[in-house]
């Protein structure tokens, strides 16, 4: 017997629960099919909520470690490995127990299995108790999310190392690591060791980390990182990885010669790629680019009523992205159905919003300058440093900078980045200002609380006025 639905969303976490839940509210018979062993997405289980209560933790031990600036007596003994595996647990828990809950709550069918697809319009469903399902859909959302991206550097896999899945649940702390990456996963982590103590080493291969930001960024990232202690090395061309005695070794080329480094265990994070093992995309013809889906402004991926959201296509792996193209996915797979008016909508990246928790934090939103010169926008920027901000002084977090990225001729603000305490946080201040087309000029009017880290936007908004 076969079941028929309108929207089949294949994959539980944040893009598939959010399409879900949207084409539920629009009257669609829905059905969500989730492979894995544990419910609740990369986010939830592997990604941003686990991560940030073990940097927290991080924070927390270099807070104390510099208690003495601020007049005060306190002694940083040792990190408890065990103890900070265990409050990840409790509170990772609940937020998956909640995801779960919204999964089973009735308003669609939550099927535990692995899907395939048998053609354009019908998956074969592997049930995880045992037994075999196929289901009919008249709309698909492929919302696999993505998995650790393995490299192949000789001698890695014999002498070991642990990836960020790891990492998130280990009990135990090494005493020094080297990090090999330098996106946001491998410096978030890299803050997170440097945090409790440890001596951490990252090697880059290319001359910038966190290449979605501008140079400038990067190198402020760096150059903090650095004073806390991590050593970074970039541009480098990795040889070999060994074992000398109890130490493992990273071999590789830099300045055109060759050197090495030693730590107690090594953390591979040179990303992540699109999980679509098992899933027989040719057999439904989805449309597949050098690595992810391939998705058009509809988030539609081959056949009309096809569609994919988050990490499986793209372009942004970030939640909150994810969960929007999920949300669209599912409005414009009811469109098809005659169940919504209007025309098809199109996403918009013109608010794109990235974060790397750091100490120091990395944020951004909209366009770099770099994306401004390449699509040949007429742009003129400004900085703002947090060393001459009074509340950054009296935090004692006085690294990095704000910038403002405006039209030349309209100065509506086309962009901006923050590197330095709460950046993450303080970036969304923008991301409202440009939601509302707002210019320099109206930023720079706007009323802000004396002292505050929020008020450094306004001098850089002043300059552009």
């Amino acid at each position: 017997m076969t079941d028929t639905y309108d929207f089949i969303v294949i994959g539980g976490g944040s893009a598939g629960y959010a399409g879900a839940a949207t084409a539920a509210g629009l009257g669609l018979r829905v059905a969500v099919i989730e492979g894995g062993a544990e419910v609740g997405g990369l986010c939830i289980l592997r990604g941003c909520m686990p991560s940030k209560t073990l940097l927290e933790s991080g924070h927390r031990a270099e807070a104390i470690r510099a208690a003495g600036e601020f007049g005060l007596r306190a002694e940083y003994l040792v990190a408890d490995g065990a103890a900070i595996r265990a409050r990840k647990r409790r509170l990772i828990g609940e937020f998956a127990d909640y995801r779960r809950g919204q999964l089973e709550d009735g308003r669609f069918e939550f099927i535990r299995g692995m899907a395939s697809f048998t053609d354009a319009r019908h998956v074969e469903v592997r049930l995880r108790e045992d037994g075999l399902r196929v289901l009919e859909g008249r709309t698909f959302l492929i919302a696999t999310g993505s998995k650790i991206h393995s490299v192949e550097i000789p001698g890695l896999a014999e002498t070991g190392y642990v990836t960020s899945d790891d990492v998130l649940d280990a009990d135990t702390i090494p005493e020094s690591v080297i990090v090999l990456g330098g996106g946001a996963i491998a410096l978030e982590l890299a803050s997170f060791y440097a945090g409790v103590g440890a001596r951490v080493t990252v090697i880059q291969r290319s001359a910038q980390v966190l290449k979605e930001t501008d140079a400038d960024v990067a190198d402020a990232l760096v150059e903090a990182m650095e004073k806390r202690g991590i050593r970074i090395i970039r541009d480098t061309a990795l040889r070999r990885v060994r074992r000398v005695e109890e130490m493992k070794r990273v071999e590789f080329t830099h300045d055109g010669r060759e050197d090495f480094v030693e730590a107690d265990e090594i953390l591979c994070a040179l990303g992540r790629k699109p999980n679509l093992a098992g899933l027989a995309l040719e057999r439904a013809a989805v449309s597949v680019g050098k690595s992810h889906i391939a998705t058009n402004a509809q988030q539609q991926c081959g056949a009309a009523h096809l569609f994919a959201a988050g990490d499986v296509c793209g372009p942004h792996e970030v939640v909150h992205l994810a969960i929007q193209q999920g949300e669209l996915a599912a409005r414009n797979a009811a469109r098809l159905l005659g169940k919504l008016g209007g025309e098809m909508e199109s996403i918009d990246y013109a608010l794109k919003l990235f974060a790397a928790f750091t100490h120091p934090q990395v944020a951004s939103v909209g366009l770099t300058e770099r994306e401004c010169a390449e699509q040949g926008i007429a742009f003129t920027a400004a900085k703002y440093l947090f060393a001459d901000c009074g509340k950054a002084m009296v935090h004692g977090e006085t690294d990095g900078f704000v910038k403002l990225i405006v039209a030349r001729d309209t100065r509506r603000i086309f962009g901006a980045a923050c590197v330095g305490p709460e950046a993450s946080e303080l970036i969304h201040e923008i991301a409202v200002a440009m939601h509302f087309r707002a210019t320099a000029g109206d930023l720079a009017r706007v009323p802000h609380y004396h002292p505050t880290l929020s008020e450094i936007w306004t001098y850089p908004a002043e300059e552009l006025a």
